[in-house]
């Protein structure tokens, strides 16, 4: 068998075969990118730190003998009377079945000047590259930040948008139709779209259609045109204006293709040539070429139970998306625009909020057809799964926001496709936990690759595997880990309860074995929150991951950032000096972070020590951008400064900066304080935010900003300075010693027996007796914080831990060279040669970490 094409589609076809098939089969994959297949869905995650290496998916399946990848060595012609395929190399490979898995090309619009340099597509790993390369070079050569321009408003137009915004550069996203993702929402929802994208500070133009790009006087993107013969200034142009089947082998080959492209296929998969199947994005079905990963993940799985000799066909496109772009909530499945006869439309929009919700419904309002989510998708991956089948109970309550009314909870069907990725069913999990011996969300994945791909359905499967579960009658685990059959809050407890301070006691009382990477970190945090020792003391210092381990966060390339404490975003002209003249000295990047810091990155181990005794020379502590505590406390300017500030926002934030730094947590935990209603701290978007009011502080909790941005909830209003910290002090110690691992508020409150209710009834009315406990617990730590970093430079045996190297415990060998890790080894120029290095035949090289 050959599979020509290496991307997603063909990995699972690979996969589907080698798990199934027996030793008969020999399967070679001809790719024309030289890496192995990557997450091409997850592309703008290549922005957010991430090395193409990070991207790649499991390669396991091609060290199986049955799996032959060659990379880089495209098909160039299918002989169909031979059955077989000659590559760019002049190799010839003899095929029984052939599946054409090419995909399909970036288009770019048929304009002037749109291959100019400085015009880009966003499809490949080396597209991306090629972009950010051009952004800083640009902007070094500029001076200033990048103008770019995004050519189409759809899915990845915004993604493309939101990936140049993250590189500093300004974005312009242009579509030509009314509307923001008119392929997936109507007008209102993308009228909600655009506040949402625009709030972001990246401009918006609908109804523009470019006519041409403008070089410089060096040939270079300088501007985009338009019809009304007015431009717009662009230092450089994004095309995602859709894509193009890659039919060509095909057509060459004279098997059957649509006239506007793509290979057609029946619901087998297979082509007009029975011995060549199609699958992904170049294969068209009743007409149609999708550009989604579910309908190719569904493609492959369909060929390769055909090839084995099984039944399988084709359903039709899912054409269910969920938007990348973080703090961007948008989502639209089924019949989004009510194309059945009879349909009916629910809606809720808040305009103020920027939420947009709709269901579509059948005309007896009982059957669930199709829904378009902007702002808050958070129901999205219960209601996808419901499409086709009864709605249950009141449609308004899926759409109101959380804590206005309990939406409705009705048993899937075994038919309800819960991960459309992998087309994986309802059915098909409970087959896992029931006949599979599956018993938790992790053997669940393993075994069916539900949530294996985007993720959005890994709630949905842990629900469905613990529901199946206990219909069973067994015990569904709520253990920690293989070494502890209990909760991290029972464990939290029992270590409280005993007293006792190390790993080693706790495992050997309520555990076993040596422990794990899921359960010593946890422990860690345990010890922290109820000892207050130092994290490097004793033995608990083991217990730390990477990143406490050394104070510091690594970074992609090794090396460390240095995050001093800035509570409210306050600094001395002194403070910013010395930050400078430390990241001056030791060759820093600096950035202003959202949580009003000042960061430094590219910090060497043995480093650390050396930048921290300066910085806590100058009066600067732990920022602990490292840990699982509190991180910042965001805060607008307030009534200091502001005219339209009620309260004093700034010295409220460095208060609660002071109070609760150092605080050990299940997750990481931010705050932000407002002056006013207008919210310039954007603290509902933070696991506990304040605004001020005529009457007091307003106190909401339970809100993040991470993948799945959810709005903080109303605990408490009116409150003055004493009330609010106390309030405060039993909300974030309470989810302290309950939440589970690694659980940040939004989800622990959700969970919380009685919601926010409940939260309001223990905090605040002391139901559960546990007020005065919390507050102790909540003192004791304030009174026993030390700054880590303090402590550790006055102590040899925790500096210790930073030497790079230990036969240079002081100083690195002066002839070692640090230099940027580049894509690959390669002889150096000219003008590096009289670098020190390493000398290999009178040239450089680069040794890479």
């Amino acid at each position: 068998m050959v599979v020509i094409g290496a991307g997603m589609a063909a990995h699972r076809l690979v996969d589907s075969l080698v798990t199934r098939a027996e030793e008969r089969i020999s399967i070679t994959v001809l790719g024309d990118e030289a890496r192995h297949p990557y997450d091409r869905v997850g592309l703008t995650r290549y922005f957010e730190h991430h090395s193409p290496e990070q991207l790649t998916l499991p390669a396991t399946i091609f060290a199986d003998p049955r799996v032959t990848l060659h990379e880089g060595d495209p098909a160039t012609s299918i002989d169909r009377d031979a059955r077989t395929v000659t590559t760019a190399s002049g190799t010839t490979h003899p095929y029984d079945h052939l599946v054409l898995a090419t995909g399909s090309s970036a288009a770019r619009p048929p304009i002037p000047g749109a291959e100019l340099p400085g015009c880009f597509v966003y499809r490949t790993v080396e597209d991306v590259e090629a972009l950010r390369e051009h952004v800083e070079s640009r902007a070094a050569q500029l001076g200033r930040p990048v103008r770019g321009v995004v050519v189409g408003g759809g899915l990845l137009g915004l993604e493309a948008a939101g990936a140049l915004q993250g590189m500093d550069a300004e974005a312009t996203v242009l579509q030509s139709s009314d509307r923001l993702m008119s392929a997936q929402l109507d007008l209102p929802a993308g009228a909600v779209l655009r506040r949402l994208i625009e709030a972001r500070g990246i401009t918006v133009r609908t109804e523009s259609r470019s006519t041409s790009v403008l070089p410089d006087a060096d040939g270079r993107a300088r501007a985009v045109t338009f019809a009304d013969g007015s431009e717009l200034p662009a230092d450089l142009v994004v095309f995602t204006v859709g894509v193009r089947p890659r039919d060509e082998l095909a057509r060459a080959a004279g098997v059957d293709c649509e006239e506007r492209g793509g290979v057609r296929i029946d619901a087998t998969c297979t082509t007009s040539d029975p011995a060549i199947r199609a699958i992904g994005e170049v294969a068209s079905f009743e007409g149609q070429c999708v550009g989604l990963v579910a309908p190719g993940y569904a493609m492959a799985e369909v060929a390769g139970d055909r090839i084995l000799g099984g039944d399988a066909t084709f359903p039709g496109y899912d054409l269910s998306t969920k938007l990348k772009l973080s703090g961007v909530d948008v989502a639209s499945f089924g019949d989004a625009f009510a194309t059945t006869p009879g349909a009916l439309d629910v809606v809720y929009t808040d305009p103020v909020s920027g939420v947009h919700k709709k269901l579509v419904l059948s005309d007896d309002a009982k059957t669930l057809l199709g829904g378009m989510l902007v702002g808050d998708a958070s129901a999205y991956g219960s209601l996808r799964p419901l499409v086709g089948g009864p709605l249950g109970g009141d449609p308004a309550a899926h759409l109101l926001p959380a804590g206005a009314a309990a939406a409705p909870t009705a048993e899937l069907p075994d038919e309800a496709v819960v991960c459309s990725c992998s087309s994986v069913s309802a059915g098909a999990i409970r087959h896992a936990v029931r006949e599979q011996g599956c018993t938790d969300a992790a053997a669940v994945t393993a075994c069916t690759r539900a949530g294996a791909t985007c993720g959005s359905c890994t709630s949905m499967v842990t629900t469905l595997v613990r529901s199946e579960l206990s219909a069973l009658g067994r015990t569904v685990s709520t253990g920690l880990c293989e070494h502890f059959d209990l909760s991290r809050r029972q464990l939290f407890d029992a270590v409280h309860v005993s007293g006792l301070t190390t790993f080693s006691a706790v495992i050997e009382r309520f555990g076993r074995g040596r422990g794990c990477d899921i359960c010593k970190p946890v422990l860690a945090g345990i010890l922290a929150l109820l000892g207050g020792e130092h994290v490097l003391d004793g033995e608990n210092a083991t217990l730390q991951d990477t990143n406490d381990h050394v104070m510091a966060n690594m970074q992609k390339d090794g090396t460390y950032s240095v995050v001093p404490r800035m509570p409210g975003g306050e600094v001395t002209p002194e403070g910013l000096i010395v930050v400078g003249e430390v990241a001056r000295d030791y060759g820093l990047y600096t950035k202003i972070t959202g949580g009003q810091r000042v960061d430094m990155f590219g910090a060497r181990l043995e480093q650390l020590p050396q930048i921290w005794q300066r910085l806590v020379d100058a009066g600067f502590e732990s920022g602990h951008a490292y840990g699982k505590s509190l991180r910042t406390v965001k805060s607008c300017v307030g009534s200091a400064w502001c005219r339209y500030g009620v309260l004093d926002s700034t010295a409220m934030a460095v208060q609660l900066e002071l109070r609760y730094r150092g605080l050990r947590a299940p997750h990481k935990i931010k705050l932000g304080v407002s002056g006013c209603a207008r919210e310039c701290a954007e603290a509902r978007a933070k696991d506990a935010g304040i605004i001020a009011t005529a009457q007091g502080w307003n106190l909401y909790v339970g809100g993040n900003g991470g993948a799945t941005p959810r709005h903080a909830e109303l605990l408490a209003e009116g409150l003055d300075d004493d009330a609010l910290i106390r309030t405060l002090d039993r909300y974030l110690m309470y989810y302290a010693r309950t939440a589970d691992k690694l659980q940040r508020t939004a989800p622990w409150l959700e969970a919380l027996d009685g919601g926010i209710d409940g939260l309001r009834a223990v905090v605040m009315d002391d139901s559960l007796g546990l007020c005065a406990d919390l507050d102790a617990a909540m003192d004791r730590h304030v009174e026993n914080y030390r700054d880590e970093w303090a402590e550790t430079l006055a102590d040899a045996a925790k500096l210790a831990r930073f030497d790079s190297f230990v036969n240079a415990p002081t100083t690195p060998d002066p002839g070692l060279a640090y230099v940027p890790e580049r894509d690959q080894l390669r002889p150096a120029r000219p003008e590096e040669r009289e670098r020190p290095g390493i000398l290999i035949a009178g040239t450089t090289l680069e040794v890479r970490r």
